[in-house]
């Protein structure tokens, strides 16, 4: 079970945040300000963490500020009323992992928590599950079963990053620039050819497929939720 944060100075709010995310069978702990999330952190690590930026006291940047500056690197989720671009750029430059403007949608906070520690999860152990299929980073390897299938390196980057992120559709450009960089001699032709050895390899799998999204990019898809 995942232990959340809340950090809010409005009591009202605060207990509307941990109410859904017990809900959802979270385990939640609570701070009005910076000082006693910090407190709060030093008796109990947290998972994941949803902060108000303006607060007394210490704020949430500066609160965001100071757990990165010592290498905490527990995802952030956070919540103003601060709609503008400057107050996102600070937001997400001082170490944000996601950004929510109130009036905050509850079912969108508790997805974009699931999402925040699913990628956490993914960043620490370097490994994908879907179903009965295991993607390994550290060996580079797709396991089906008893079936290991080793990849090369651009193949497996490609996959990893597609399957971290299913249902979301990555443009060529976007993937072009992650996995073989913005100087590259390379273009679209090289990222169609990996895609179809991709998908050649993995035709018959039971837990994901590649989808082609005409005149976007692609996405990938989990056959079974």
């Amino acid at each position: 079970m995942a232990n959340i944060l809340i950090v809010e100075d409005n009591k009202d709010l605060r207990e509307l945040f941990c109410l859904a995310l017990k809900e959802k069978g979270f385990s939640v702990s609570w701070a009005a300000d910076g000082h006693q999330a910090l407190s709060e952190l030093g008796r109990a690590p947290a998972d994941l963490i949803v902060t108000d930026i303006m607060m007394p006291g210490m704020d949430g940047i500066e609160l965001t500020r100071c757990l990165r500056n010592a290498k905490y690197n527990t995802p952030i989720l956070m919540i103003t009323v601060k709609d503008d671009y400057p107050s996102m750029k600070e937001g997400f430059d001082c170490g944000a992992d996601d950004y929510m403007v109130k009036p905050v949608n509850i079912n969108e906070m508790v997805l974009r928590v699931k999402a925040l520690l699913r990628r956490a999860k993914i960043s620490t152990e370097k490994k994908i599950v879907i179903g009965s299929t295991e993607i390994s980073y550290e060996s580079m390897t797709v396991k089906e079963g008893d079936k290991v299938t080793e990849l090369p390196l651009k193949e497996f980057q490609l996959l990893f990053k597609l399957l971290s992120y299913p249902n979301v559709i990555f443009t060529r450009e976007q993937i072009m620039d992650d996995i073989w960089g913005m100087e590259t001699d390379s273009d679209e032709r090289t990222l169609n050819t990996h895609i179809h050895r991709l998908r050649d390899k993995f035709d018959t799998n039971p837990d994901f497929g590649i989808v082609t999204i005409r005149g976007l990019g692609y996405k990938a898809v989990k056959k079974h939720e």
